[in-house]
């Protein structure tokens, strides 16, 4: 069930250590020339965390969000993920924690235009080989969108295409659910119901990491960090 899930947001003694970035540094060649993405960045993101991590355009957030969501591998520095080292793991046991602990949300939704709603959020379950329907339309309606889920995404607004967007990215359950710009492309009507819906899962226990240069939704989180030129140079919490 999707309430099925205990509520860890005040269960301190429960919360353990989900993914920890020891002395991580990123760089790029580009062409003669090393261009550091990250210097030195070290952080510790607890189960049922409500992180935002801002910064301007170039400030690394986009390379922490590919490095924490196990998309890239640091060029010097440690991640681990449940005590994991990554860089040990085969490309299966990442692609395996790509589809099952992490939820990726994104700033353009990504949905196939010629699925319904429905069908987009079935996609990674039917992947997965699980009784996909019965889940997705509970994560439809969970989303409000039970009464839209045989309708496109252009028959849907901007707002909730990135609803089904949420729902597909809960689909297996994940541990961590990982939003890059989710509000990004939203008027502001629809930017604060998607607010609200990352604060109504993360008070159903998930993680949830939201990397964004929008310092009014960063209030929302509960633990912000900032970037510039690739290091933290900010930490705040609630």
């Amino acid at each position: 069930m999707v309430d099925g899930y205990p509520d860890l947001k005040n269960t301190d003694k429960m919360k353990s250590k989900v993914i920890e970035l020891d002395n991580i540094w990123k760089i790029y060649e580009m062409g003669e020339v090393d261009v550091v993405a990250l210097r030195g960045v070290s952080l510790q993101i607890m189960q049922g965390d409500f992180l935002a991590i801002t910064g301007a355009s170039g400030s690394g957030k986009s390379t922490m969000m590919n490095l924490v969501g196990c998309l890239d591998m640091p060029s010097r520095g440690e991640i681990y993920l449940d005590g994991k080292d990554i860089a040990k793991m085969s490309e299966s046991e990442l692609a395996q924690i790509r589809g099952q602990k992490i939820g990726f949300i994104f700033q353009q939704f990504n949905l196939i235009p010629t699925l319904t709603a429905l069908e987009n959020v079935m996609l990674p379950l039917e992947f997965q080989e699980i009784k996909a329907k019965p889940r997705s339309l509970e994560l439809l309606e969970l989303v409000g969108l039970g009464d839209r889920v045989y309708h496109l995404p252009s028959q849907l607004s901007g707002g909730q295409q990135q609803r089904v967007a949420i729902a597909r990215a809960l689909a297996n359950d994940p541990d961590v659910v990982l939003a890059d710009e989710p509000t990004g492309n939203l008027d502001s009507k629809s930017g604060i119901e998607i607010i609200s819906l990352l604060e109504k899962l993360w008070k159903k226990g998930k993680t949830i990491i939201i990397v964004t240069h929008d310092l009014e939704l960063a209030k929302h989180a509960k633990r912000r960090i900032q970037l510039k030129d690739g290091e933290i140079v900010k930490k705040s919490e609630e």
